[in-house]
């Protein structure tokens, strides 16, 4: 199920928010818990096994690690972080650790390590040693996401930073809640903690979480989806001019921004609307001067959850110049493993992670850091274009391929100018000229959701009707981020 959808606007959704606030303050978890397992189990059932698993063995582990497990009250225990660690306590810290890497590592990484294996063999002249394994694994929806929010939570009841809870209710809503579950962002249990205690319902709040939902449903219908048709036809074709391939690439960067950003956008309202306050991930990425600044922008709660519990443990900067060089280079290529089970994604952590690298050891003078400001927009801007096409491409040749048209390299065939006259259809061209608007002049939905006028709610209203109305026309309707 997915929030652009007419199952979820005008079924789903209403449906819940009518139980909820229907049902008593005590039960209201309940009531949320068991419509996100709804919403998970919709395509699958069989994937609710692994969320509930993953679930209780994390619930079990805090509840170790504070020595209550038999203990009643709503009060949860905080352990000290200066009190030194019990063997008890540090194995139930590695249960979990590998409870939720062992999930995600089987599921998504399976069927890229046995198909791995078998070209290495074939590659060094051993095809006797092919594993040649039948069984192909199905990604389950969202596993990336779940399995480090509810190992997020075991890390800070270890490490003193919140308090276990007793709840297993109250833990499994905090998993499982449908509005952020299968592609965030990624919501540490730290910051909702008080709110599973006790949080408002207000009129304000549930507006706003409206105006959210409408303009991040927008996002995606309006914005990303067309500017996905365009970037399909560019990556898919066999040849294609310069031109053409960069402004393929430009819709796929305005295609994953809008779509991640309208779905978090909407994962934020629908949070509002049940009283819950979530933290921005995204800050107007593509408006960066810098790879740094644009991951300081881009997906913030995975930017800083691979920073707080990657990043620091392995050293972060305390242990010298290069050790801080290897730590970054280190996360992002599993940051960017962690995005996707293919030897591309490996390829655009990589760059990323030496971009960071080398801004770092250039410090002030990063790289273009002299240029005046839109110059330094622009550039990284181009950077983080060329990475794209790594994240796009579905193998390594076929990147290659792409960037060989970026560059110019090669004769076009004849057909490839048949491309031109379906990428610059005046309703794609459009699209993508009010895309790079948007990106680069329009107010976050963050800021312009603070206050709600009339002009603002005619506004959203209108959005509303506009995307609904043409979601009925759109085939084409995914969510990238499903697939991480």
């Amino acid at each position: 199920m997915v929030f652009s959808s007419y199952l979820f606007l005008f079924y789903f959704l209403p449906s819940a928010l009518l139980l909820y606030y229907a049902a008593p303050r005590r039960a209201k978890h309940l009531v949320l818990t068991i419509f996100s397992y709804v919403f998970y189990g919709w395509a699958n059932p069989l994937f609710v096994i692994l969320l509930l698993a993953s679930t209780a063995v994390d619930y079990i582990a805090g509840l170790v690690m504070v020595r209550q497990r038999g203990a009643a009250g709503a009060q949860a225990l905080r352990l000290d972080p200066a009190t030194p660690r019990t063997r008890t306590q540090r194995v139930a810290l590695v249960a979990s650790i590998c409870s939720n890497l062992g999930l995600l590592g089987f599921f998504k990484y399976f069927n890229f390590a046995t198909g791995s294996f078998d070209v290495l063999v074939e590659w060094i002249g051993l095809p006797a040693l092919r594993l040649d394994v039948a069984l192909k694994v199905t990604l389950p929806l969202g596993i990336s996401f779940y399995s480090f929010q509810s190992l997020s939570y075991a890390f800070d009841v270890y490490l003193g930073r919140t308090a276990a809870i007793r709840s297993f209710i109250d833990f499994a809503c905090f998993v499982s809640m449908f509005p952020q579950l299968v592609a965030g962002p990624i919501i540490r249990f730290s910051e909702v903690a008080d709110q599973l205690q006790a949080r408002t319902h207000t009129a304000t709040k549930f507006a706003r979480g409206v105006a959210f939902v409408c303009v991040g449903l927008a996002k995606k219908v309006l914005l990303a989806n067309p500017c996905g048709k365009i970037a399909d036809l560019a990556f898919d074709a066999g040849s294609l001019d310069a031109l053409d391939a960069w402004y393929g690439v430009t819709a796929y960067a305005f295609q994953i921004y809008f779509d991640f950003s309208g779905y978090s956008d909407m994962a934020i309202g629908l949070g509002l609307m049940f009283g819950f306050m979530f933290a921005k991930n995204f800050d107007s990425p593509y408006r960066s001067q810098s790879i740094t600044e644009f991951w300081r922008r881009w997906h913030i709660s995975l930017s800083t959850w691979l920073r707080d519990y990657l990043y620091m443990p392995l050293g972060g900067n305390r242990k010298g110049s290069g050790r801080t060089y290897v730590n970054l280079f280190i996360v992002m290529l599993l940051g960017g493993l962690w995005h996707g089970a293919a030897w591309n994604f490996f390829v655009w952590g990589g760059l990323h992670g030496a971009l960071l690298a080398l801004e770092r050891l250039r410090g002030k003078a990063a790289l273009y850091g002299r240029l005046p400001a839109p110059l330094r927009v622009g550039l990284t801007f181009a950077i983080v274009l060329v990475t794209w096409v790594f994240f796009r491409a579905p193998d390594l040749p076929a990147a290659a391929r792409y960037l060989g048209h970026m560059a110019g390299w090669g004769a076009t065939q004849e057909g490839a100018a048949l491309l031109a006259g379906l990428v610059y259809q005046p309703y794609y061209l459009a699209t993508f000229l009010v895309a790079a608007m948007i990106t680069w002049t329009s107010p976050q939905t963050w800021d312009w959701t603070r206050t709600l006028t009339w002009p603002k709610a005619l506004a959203i209203v209108a959005l509303f009707v506009l995307s609904a109305a043409v979601l009925t026309t759109q085939a084409y309707n995914p969510f990238i981020y499903f697939i991480f």
